[in-house]
């Protein structure tokens, strides 16, 4: 499954979750912690955003990493399938910064359930 796949909207996209994927990264080998080292700025938590393309991030320790995204999502599905496509971005967004991962563990927000307080009401 290629990455455009897996953000394709659902055909009836009704809902909108926000997740946040954490993850460790796997054993880093000498050549893959210079090349994360050197990305490190581009992966700052203060670029962080919420997306559809998704945005990883993880401190110069090169211990642990958080995946921040946004997945449409119809409102027949499930919030585990959901969680597993959040998954299956993260996986490859740090795949492709060359390294690999272990201990996935997400948290995710239907953003049609967030109730807005405003002032006065």
């Amino acid at each position: 499954m290629t990455l455009s796949q897996i953000r394709r909207f659902p055909a009836m996209a009704r809902k909108t979750y926000q997740i946040i994927v954490r993850g460790k990264f796997a054993p880093l080998g000498d050549e893959q912690r210079a090349t994360l080292l050197a990305k490190a700025g581009d992966h700052d938590v203060f670029r962080a955003k919420f997306t559809e393309d998704g945005t990883v991030t993880y401190e110069p320790s090169l211990l642990a990493f958080t995946f921040r995204c946004l997945v449409p999502a119809t409102e027949e599905e499930k919030e585990a399938a959901v969680i597993g496509r959040a998954e299956t971005l993260a996986v490859a967004a740090v795949r492709k910064l060359g390294a690999d991962y272990r201990d996935l563990k997400s948290v995710s927000t239907d953003l049609d359930t967030i109730k807005i307080r405003r002032p006065g009401h």
